[in-house]
């Protein structure tokens, strides 16, 4: 069994493309094709599904991947080792982040990441349910909310901060809540996960106990961006991360604060973002670095928590 033939069908996993892996690695296409057929002969069980559309991974190829993987990162964190720093950044790792997250900021800060070190190959998994990143091979995983798994290690990004607006249009036609409490008289666009339906929070600073908010509209949806368009056009009054909003909502009025004096939360207790990775990951150099790259990239505070 060749190590070449090992990588090849991790990056064909990966990609989803041998056409893509042979670009990478700077082969024929053709060798790709060849080097994976003589692996599954040799092991006796087909890895892909392949027609001229699209590769996947059959079921053995699922259960081969995640032990393959483990294997080469094995050896890749065994060979930084032996190298040092000098060896440069190269290979995959594997981030998950929120949906919108993912797309609003964090795509944009790999690409920056790719500028800056070529050889590198990102996989970015976008997904609103919370992984395991241990039996998902994720490498980093920007995780919003408690932190339960103690395998883990975390690095702080900062707390989620949010925003209770609407647009000059809403505020106009139907006026401007002065309190918490003032929010059962108007047209809320509330989100619905997958615990249900939220429930809104808010603390003045030399309070401990929350007003509590249960918000009611004509809008409901499992997508922020869905209610934040919609606030956006004059249906209602949302309460989100700020990392949701485009950073010249506020300053050109397409949106006003509300409730400025108040901290807002979806949620009884404080909310943190942080960069998680299992233990066994972040002994690699490849992973550290990328981690210190997005940290910067982030910034301390949150870039994004600068739009007002």
């Amino acid at each position: 069994m060749q190590l070449n033939a090992l990588r090849y069908f991790v990056m064909v996993a990966t990609k989803g493309s041998f056409a893509a892996t042979a670009k990478h690695f700077q082969v024929p296409a053709s060798s790709v094709s060849r080097f994976i057929s003589g692996l599954e002969q040799e092991i006796g069980q087909q890895l892909f599904y392949r027609n001229t559309r699209s590769v996947r991974l059959t079921e053995t190829g699922k259960q081969y991947y995640v032990q393959i993987r483990d294997v080469l990162d094995t050896l890749d964190l065994t060979n930084e080792e032996i190298a040092g720093k000098g060896s440069g950044v190269r290979g995959l790792v594997r981030i998950n982040a929120a949906v919108a997250l993912g797309r609003l900021h964090i795509s944009r800060i790999v690409n920056k990441l790719q500028d800056a070190y070529p050889e590198l190959s990102v996989e970015l998994i976008l997904t609103d349910s919370f992984i395991d990143p241990v039996q998902e091979g994720v490498d980093i995983v920007i995780r919003i909310g408690l932190l339960q798994d103690s395998a883990l290690i975390a690095r702080k990004v900062g707390d989620q901060k949010n925003i209770l607006c609407a647009s000059p249009e809403y505020l106009q036609r139907y006026g401007t809540p002065e309190t918490p409490q003032d929010l059962a008289e108007h047209l809320c666009l509330v989100y619905k996960g997958f615990s249900g339906a939220q429930w809104w929070y808010f603390r003045r600073e030399y309070e401990d106990k929350p007003v509590i908010v249960q918000p009611q509209g004509t809008l409901r949806s499992n997508n922020a961006e869905v209610l934040l368009t919609a606030a956006l056009e004059g249906r209602g009054i949302v309460l989100f991360p700020t990392w949701i909003f485009e950073h010249d909502c506020f300053k050109e009025r397409k949106l006003v604060q509300l409730l400025p004096e108040w901290t807002g939360s979806a949620e009884p207790f404080a909310i943190e973002i942080n960069l998680v990775s299992p233990e066994n990951r972040i002994r690699s150099q490849k992973v550290r670095t990328v981690l210190d790259f997005m940290l910067k990239e982030i910034g301390d505070p949150p870039y994004w928590d600068n739009i007002l």
